[in-house]
């Protein structure tokens, strides 16, 4: 802001102020909010060239992989993380498990009028923390406001942008019967994090959103030297929707083992309390590999190597199947179809 401007324009009141319909006008409310607030945390020098796009230097080799996730978690702030942090992970995680190294992210905010700005500000300092962590900027974006009772205090839409090199491609058709199925960790932290909050749910050990971006875990799988066939991030619909996708892409099918399948204990009770099934819980910070069976105990500790892999299971494998159905062999040693996921489980977890 120029110093000509500073002298008359009143600073943001970020403690007490809210959001009204002039910061979404295009007028100079609106620029002070982008200046004040969003450049000042999220500032670097793709943004700061204060254009309508970011000019981006093109990649030297390889394809360009793009994923874009719109974010409506309610509550907005949750035990592990908020909306901010959530819609940097979840992009760029869509990102991550296509093969690619991510680069890039945009990031739209719809706002409502009347909502405070220090909860504001709180949600894009994590936004940019995440960011910053994961080494990824934010290089455009863009604000809309509207009326009270129109929204629900914040949405976000990020788009990431990223570079998959020649031969690391992975899709959700390359699963190949045989395949072991790997999980990263705890099924449903992020459900039930959410869940318990909604419900006021107190658990003797407190349950925490899992919510993290995956690619440094996937730097770490790729130096395994195993041979990866799928990578996906099990979130809404949890492992169970996940599956049955790529069986479908596939057209392969899965047996799970439900003895391997990781689950805190908190998470488990909190499932049982509400009825739910820990297999079709949201996850936000962990992912599924298929990958050659010869290479699985290998892939297996690398990912246990990772902190964010730590929990790592085997939990099945891909079967020749031509309904492409998602079963489990039960603890009890039966066997039942873990189907998709039908109607809305568990609405604005993401």
């Amino acid at each position: 802001m120029s110093e000509a401007r500073k002298a008359y324009v009143r600073p943001l009141d970020i403690k007490r102020g809210q959001v009204d319909m002039a910061h979404g006008a295009g007028g100079r409310a609106m620029a002070q909010l982008i200046e004040e607030l969003f450049a000042k945390h999220l500032g670097n020098e793709w943004l700061a060239q204060g254009d309508d796009g970011a000019l981006l230097p093109a990649p030297s080799a390889g394809k360009l992989v793009m994923a874009t996730d719109s974010h409506v978690v309610s509550p907005l702030f949750f035990p592990g993380g908020d909306i901010g942090c959530l819609a940097v992970h979840g992009t760029l995680n869509d990102v991550a498990v296509m093969g690619a190294t991510p680069l890039w992210l945009s990031a739209a905010f719809i706002l409502e009028e009347g909502f405070p700005l220090a909860d504001l500000a709180r949600i894009v300092q994590s936004m940019a923390n995440a960011a910053r962590e994961a080494g990824i900027p934010v290089v455009t974006g863009d604000t809309k406001v509207v009326e009270r009772g129109k929204g629900d205090g914040v949405f976000i839409t990020t788009t990431g942008l990223g570079v998959v090199a020649p031969g690391n491609e992975l899709s959700g058709r390359n699963a190949q019967v045989g395949d072991a199925i790997v999980v990263s960790g705890t099924l449903g932290d992020h459900g039930m994090a959410i869940m318990a909050v909604r419900e006021s749910l107190g658990f003797e050990s407190p349950i925490v959103s899992d919510t993290a971006t995956l690619h440094g875990l996937i730097v770490a799988m790729r130096a395994s030297g195993a041979q990866l066939h799928v990578l996906r991030d099990p979130t809404r619909g949890g492992v169970a929707t996940t599956l049955n996708e790529i069986a479908q892409q596939s057209g392969v099918g899965m047996m799970l083992q439900e003895k391997a399948i990781p689950v805190k204990p908190a998470v488990s009770a909190a499932c049982e309390f509400l009825g739910l099934d820990p297999l079709y819980v949201a996850n936000e910070g962990k992912l599924l590999a298929l990958c050659a069976p010869d290479d699985a105990q290998k892939l297996l500790a690398a990912m246990r190597s990772h902190p964010l892999g730590a929990d790592a299971s085997i939990i099945g494998t891909v079967v020749e199947d031509a309904h492409h159905f998602v079963q489990m062999t039960t603890g009890f040693g039966g066997r039942r179809i873990v189907d998709w996921l039908s109607g809305e489980q568990l609405p604005r977890i993401c």
